[in-house]
């Protein structure tokens, strides 16, 4: 049994880390056998997502004293509770999809994406294509580059003949 200093530390870090990530994935992973949690425990830690078991009261107190609005999230604190952290959007529901291919969990109770929030596990595939950060600068910057690389093409081949065209107006003007 935990001390009232202890439940109250416990609430502090779980507080404390809900401020921290942007990606806060809430799983229901009750009943996976002891190998197959070590292996989701490994492909998290190898994609750089902290997963946790958590108490439903106690990670209910930490999103009261969070300064972030998890609104109906709250909803979904019933049964078993994981909490999957991350700083990438997509990550833990690609892991998600990845193990359901062999069990049926870990169930995706819902998820907080940058104040945006994600209820019931029919979302997992519109988790999956949220692309980061990242994979969206990349496409700005190859939309950006496209017509510049368009435009200087056209110059570069078109560089000769508007060189030529100029060279005979200007003949034919004198």
């Amino acid at each position: 049994m935990r001390t009232r200093e202890q439940k109250a530390q416990l609430i502090k870090e779980l507080t404390q880390k809900l401020s921290d990530y942007e990606v806060i994935y809430i799983v229901d992973i009750l009943g996976l056998n002891a190998k197959v949690t070590t292996d989701l425990r490994r492909a998290c830690h190898n994609s750089d997502v902290k997963l946790q078991v958590v108490k439903n009261t106690m990670l209910q107190q930490a999103m009261d004293a969070s300064d972030k609005e998890f609104g109906e999230l709250r909803e979904v604190l019933k049964g078993n509770s994981a909490l999957m952290l991350s700083d990438v959007g997509n990550k833990p529901a690609r892991i998600i999809k990845n193990f359901r291919k062999k069990s049926e969990k870990p169930v995706l109770k819902g998820a907080w994406i940058e104040e945006s929030i994600y209820v019931g596990d029919d979302q997992l595939e519109a988790l999956v294509s949220i692309k980061s950060k990242e994979e969206l600068l990349g496409d700005l910057i190859g939309l950006l580059q496209s017509p510049v690389k368009n435009v200087i093409s056209a110059l570069k081949s078109g560089g000769g003949k508007i060189a030529g065209i100029l060279k005979t107006l200007s003949e034919k003007s004198e």
